[in-house]
């Protein structure tokens, strides 16, 4: 500070303003007034010497030019908690002759702690010029070097080239110890990793390896990252280590296992157990990568594996690697579409080829967590097979039943049977509970069914399994729960008839009959009425089966009315429309009413022709121009015209037209005889 206040004062007085009593003050002089030509200047040869001097030759003369008594004397330095005066002082004391080279003097102020001397910065101006090469001038060079390093302290951040130049000027001169020094003060910075790795390389060269061991701890701590261990790992193998070079990789290995360059960690401690022979080391570090490193993050890592299987693997290995690569793209698919099915079966079919039970069970689990989106069936038909595969691996591949058991309740639990539901589902728990022997818990799985939802496949498969045990009393029971749930259901009035004609109840066989007919509404009447005739002439009572006819003609002639009504109406809206709408299209009215006669007639007693030969058309054969190429309408055609009844209603002048015609006609058939 006292240098930059005496060079501040200096130029000052330089600048002094001329005296009060300065007779010429405020009158030109001749020298004021006089004219300056500029003066002719030589253009300065700018090409580059023969040979050229660095700045690392200059100070090596000068170190070899040195007297023995011009050897400054050592110098303790300044600790970095030095206080801000205590680092002027020594900036200070390093002008002079005596003051030490070493680099860690003019830091004191400058510690990562506190950095309260940046803001005055004590030798701004020596910081500008190279330092000098003469003897005594070299014990200056390191507070000019400080002085540059300060200088871009100043700045925002410090400048990597002149700790550079500083440690390369202390190791031309032959000072390791203040080179370190100055190292130290760097890595205090907490540099980017080419720092550290050259003060690795500094200690190297003067084979001080437990230096290097020490700055490689630190080193790690700093940049916990991938390279960073790789490298130390080496520099213990390079020297035999390899129990310390391994304690390295296991030390990333649980530091970096989630780091998102990962999988180049693995990667290197795997190559580094294949140096070492170690092929079982080797496997157990890729086994454990691929199943920490993320699936899209480790394509390199399956690749190295499938080398390495390849290289010293036998059969199974290699197989156990072609299928981490699949279970690879497996992975990769469902974690890009988690409700895509198709890839969860995909993948469960590989775990199954490969047969571990517990990564077979977690992907049915992982799989089956996917519940589709929303409760509309058409989601659902994929999803379930998962549930039914999931149950059938557990009873015929596991042979664990009672996980069975456990994969079917959580799967009836988890249908939503009020909007949905899936009788295969019921029918498997139920048959899974008989091949158990284990038939109450079948009833009451299919009891459930019924009660929640109700499916003919249900009662159907309940029935035929009552009916196989010879409990028919709850096959009447069934059926007629049957039937309360569907009572349009031929089938099943039918079967409970059938039931009751196999066990010679034929009163209450009739008797479902007479229910059956006696529906308002059924899907299949006509098989219905079929069975009951032959059931009546197989019996013998033609008295019946002829009454039975009789009602059902009359029940037949009802239905062919409503039928023959309706066909009807259809009929006369479509003839309205032409008559109306579309007047000009007469061919096509008149095909209309061509097939309304069709239909008529085919209802026979019922039809009524006469409603529609009211409305027939009468066919006339008519001329019209055809227009020549030059416009001209020589030419003529015939067509065939349509004149409906309520058209000659609305033009009685046809009459004239039609007496004519007649008349053209007579007189054309005249001629014809002549």
């Amino acid at each position: 500070m006292a240098l930059a206040i005496r060079a501040a004062a200096a130029a000052a007085g330089d600048m002094a303003p001329p005296s009060a009593s300065d007779p010429t003050l405020g009158f030109l002089t001749k020298r004021d007034t006089e004219v300056k030509l500029p003066r002719a200047t030589r253009v300065k040869n700018k090409t580059p010497a023969s040979v050229q001097i660095t700045a690392e030759q200059i100070l090596r003369e000068a170190r070899s030019g040195r007297s023995p008594r011009s050897v400054p004397p050592s110098r303790r330095s300044p600790t970095p908690s030095s206080s801000p005066s205590t680092a002027s002082a020594a900036a200070r004391s390093s002008r002079t002759p005596s003051a030490a080279p070493g680099g860690a003097s003019a830091r004191g102020s400058s510690t990562p702690g506190g950095r309260s001397g940046r803001g005055t910065s004590p030798a701004r101006a020596p910081s500008t010029s190279a330092p000098s090469t003469s003897p005594t001038a070299t014990t200056r060079s390191g507070v000019a070097w400080i002085c540059r390093v300060r200088d871009a302290e100043s700045a925002y951040e410090p400048n990597d080239q002149l700790w550079y130049k500083y440690i390369h000027m202390e190791q031309v001169l032959g000072a390791v110890a203040n080179a370190r020094k100055v190292f130290e003060l760097w890595m205090a910075w907490r540099p980017d990793a080419a720092g550290w790795n050259s003060y690795i390389k500094f200690e190297l060269r003067y084979g001080e390896i437990e230096r290097v061991r020490a700055i490689f701890e630190r080193f790690v701590a700093e940049h916990p990252q991938p390279h960073t261990f790789i490298l130390y790992a080496k520099f213990e193998m390079k020297r035999g280590e390899v129990e310390r070079a391994r304690r390295v990789y296991e030390r990333a290995a649980d530091l970096l296992a989630d780091d998102e360059h990962a999988e180049v960690l693995f990667v290197a401690f795997a190559e580094f157990e294949e140096r070492c022979r170690e092929v079982e080391r080797a496997r157990a570090v890729y086994k454990y990568a691929l199943d920490r490193v993320p699936k899209g993050q480790a394509e390199e890592l399956y690749r190295k594996f499938l080398a390495f299987e390849k290289q010293f693997g036998d059969r199974g290995g290699i197989e156990d690697a072609i299928v981490g690569k699949r279970r690879f793209q497996y992975e990769d698919e469902v974690r890009k579409n988690p409700l895509n099915y198709d890839s969860w079966f995909d993948y469960i079919r590989l775990e199954e080829s490969v047969g571990n039970k517990d990564r077979i069970r977690e992907v049915y689990e992982r799989a089956i967590a996917n519940i589709p989106p929303a409760e509309e069936k058409r989601y659902w038909q994929r999803y379930i097979y998962l549930w039914i595969n999931y149950a059938l691996y557990e009873e015929l591949d596991a042979k664990d039943m009672e996980r069975t058991r456990e994969v079917y309740s959580e799967c009836l639990k988890l249908i939503p049977h009020k909007k949905l539901t899936f009788s295969k589902v019921w029918l498997m728990a139920a048959q899974f509970e008989i091949r158990q022997k284990n038939l109450k818990a079948a009833r009451r799985i299919l009891g459930n069914a019924i009660g929640m939802a109700p499916k003919g496949k249900i009662f159907k498969k309940y029935i035929e399994i009552e009916l196989y045990l010879g409990n028919f009393e709850r096959c009447r029971t069934l059926y007629e729960k049957y039937i309360e749930w569907s009572p349009a259901n031929c089938y099943a009035w039918m079967k409970y008839a059938e039931l009751e004609k196999s066990l010679g109840e034929t009163d209450r066989a009739r008797s479902i009959y007479e229910l059956a007919i006696a529906q308002s509404a059924l899907d299949t009447p006509e098989v219905l009425w079929k069975e009951y005739l032959q059931f009546e002439i197989d019996k013998n009572e033609f008295h019946r089966t002829c009454e039975l006819y009789e009602r059902l003609l009359d029940r037949t002639k009802d239905l062919k009315i409503e039928q023959v009504r309706r066909c009807r109406a259809v009929f006369e809206r479509a003839f309205e429309y032409f008559r109306t709408s579309a007047p000009e299209l007469k061919e096509e009215r008149a095909m209309l009413l061509e097939e309304w006669l069709n239909k008529e007639v085919s209802f026979g007693h019922l039809g009524d022709v006469t409603l529609v030969q009211k409305k027939a058309p009468r066919k006339v054969k008519r001329k019209r121009p055809v227009p020549s190429e030059d416009g001209s309408t020589t030419a003529y055609e015939e067509y065939m015209d349509y004149i409906f009844p309520d058209e000659v209603a609305l033009a009685p002048n046809l009459k004239i037209l039609e007496a004519a015609y007649k008349w053209k006609k007579q007189k054309t058939d005249d001629t014809d005889d002549d």
